[in-house]
């Protein structure tokens, strides 16, 4: 026995010594080294890889998320950009879904940082420009086409005319809010970058997901266009000079599976107001007393939160199914579990019926937002759509709450990293309730416990100035109008310096 844990570690020892040497040396790790005896070596080795690098790092070959990365404002150059955005459809107060709130928030940060923004977009009401309107946030507002999306063709000459003052230094599309085309490549847009928030990759595991649990009275969800859909991407993404990916799954498919090379792929994890976001007790208590749910019974009982639009592919028949299994196995978890659920569709009706433990709040703004995550003991994100890094997870983190979710590769990626900051779930009726119980029995201990986790990783991560640091920093790398430009673009903003803190 002895004779094997000596083998055991020298192995180990051996493995973390390949690694460290691999931080310093240009000869890459031999594959079997890594391979085998990464699973010994990662924790003693991840956590300082990076302090232990000594040559710059090339940010347009950093593999992994900027979002830890200090950009700090004292080694920050006060260059201003001129930037142009193309995103589907502008923000409408507390409809806004998840694309809509990170064009929000990225652009308002970016526009308090001095930067020159245009936002070619649509809107139904000219009423939803926000009100807090600065001079150097500027929108170009068209009709949608018939299916919602922005209409190409204007907006391109919208652009066009704006360009001709003066040139923009970036453009920046949200998912396809500009999509690029043969005609469109001719202009040689090596400054365009794109935001993705779902790939047609991704739509084909949540219709594998949806038509799993969907009932044999539905319609079937997998049909045979989805996978050609994924090859026409493939194809017109090779148009776009630069993709950020909002999750490290979503970069390592861009990588991968669309073969877009590494250098055109950056990982900027999406980001959430943390001014807005954050742990604060009384607001928690008077949103509790607002409902009715007086100390007593708040301290007595577990509040399971839920968010967003109650509809199928996020979740909630399943859910629904779950809790009213769960109502009638045990009256003891009925009676001393609530659920609150913020959000408006055809599932909140259906959970009225399942008794005044559950109450449906409607769509709420993103202050009540705050103060609903904080009036939680959980936040619950059952979605069957395994696309982008939806935000709801996000804000909760930061509030001090942990999350239970489904188990989807950006989740489990990206947010959900291990059991000390939340649980995931495989989307089954049974694994759901199987969690829910598990929280039941642990009480509210563990879960305060899991939430001081989750803000730590999302003060690391999620925050919205972590965000639009990472983003404006991209941006300036690849903004270039001349060749003294491209030359100066890449000495001061393309390189990180390694004597700059890294989270």
């Amino acid at each position: 026995m002895a004779k094997h844990q000596t083998t055991s570690f020298n192995f180990r020892s051996s493995c973390c010594i390949l690694v460290f040497l691999s931080i310093f040396s240009s000869i890459p790790l031999l594959y079997w080294s890594y391979s085998i005896g990464y699973g010994y070596c990662h924790n003693q080795v991840e956590s300082n890889k990076e302090m232990l690098l000594m040559e710059p790092i090339n940010l347009l070959q950093y593999r992994k998320a900027w979002n830890p990365l200090v950009f700090s404002s004292k080694q920050r150059e006060t260059r201003l950009v001129k930037i142009a955005l193309f995103v589907k459809k502008w923000p409408e107060k507390n409809q806004a879904g998840g694309m809509e709130r990170h064009a929000l928030t990225l652009y308002l940060g970016l526009a308090k940082r001095g930067h020159d923004i245009h936002i070619f977009t649509t809107t139904s009401s000219s009423a939803n420009i926000p009100s807090m309107m600065m001079n150097n946030l500027h929108f170009h507002i068209s009709r949608p086409i018939g299916s919602g999306y922005l209409n190409q063709v204007v907006a391109w000459k919208q652009f066009l005319e704006e360009n001709a003052t003066k040139a923009f230094d970036v453009i920046h599309s949200e998912s396809v809010g500009l999509r690029l085309t043969s005609r469109l490549n001719n202009y040689n847009l090596n400054n365009l970058a794109v935001s993705w928030h779902g790939i047609a990759y991704e739509t084909i595991h949540s219709d594998i997901i949806q038509e799993l649990v969907r009932d044999s009275s539905s319609q079937q969800v997998i049909s045979d266009g989805k996978m050609m859909k994924v090859v026409e991407e493939v194809k017109f993404f090779q148009y776009y000079a630069h993709h950020v990916a909002t999750s490290d799954h979503v970069g390592d498919v861009l990588k991968r599976i669309y073969m877009i090379p590494e250098e055109r792929v950056h990982i900027i994890l999406n980001g959430v107001d943390e001014e807005i976001f954050k742990p604060d007790v009384s607001k928690g208590n008077d949103f509790r007393l607002k409902l009715g749910i007086d100390q007593d019974k708040s301290s007595s009982s577990i509040i399971l939160g839920l968010s967003g639009r109650l509809v199928k592919d996020k979740g909630h028949p399943l859910m629904f199914e779950a809790l009213q299994q769960i109502f009638k196995e045990n009256s003891t978890f009925k009676d001393s579990v609530i659920v609150l659920i913020a959000g408006n569709g055809p599932w909140g009706d259906r959970y009225k019926e399942l008794g005044s433990n559950l109450m449906v709040l409607g769509p709420l703004e993103r202050a009540e937002l705050a103060s609903f995550y904080n009036a939680i003991d959980i936040f619950v994100h059952p979605t069957l759509r395994a696309q982008g890094l939806d935000q709801v997870p996000l804000e909760a983190f930061l509030t001090g709450k942990p999350v239970m979710a489904t188990k989807l590769a950006s989740f489990t990626g990206s947010v959900i990293v291990n059991e000390d900051m939340g649980y995931t779930f495989s989307p089954t009726v049974s694994e759901l309730k199987k969690v829910l119980y598990e929280v039941w029995e642990g009480g509210k201990k563990i879960l305060e416990k899991k939430g001081g986790f989750a803000r730590e990783r999302g003060l690391k991560l999620f925050t919205a100035t972590k965000m639009v640091a990472a983003y404006e920093r991209l941006f300036l790398c690849i903004s270039a109008n001349d060749q003294q430009q491209q030359q100066q673009k890449h000495e001061d903003y393309c390189i990180y310096q390694p004597d700059q803190e890294i989270d």
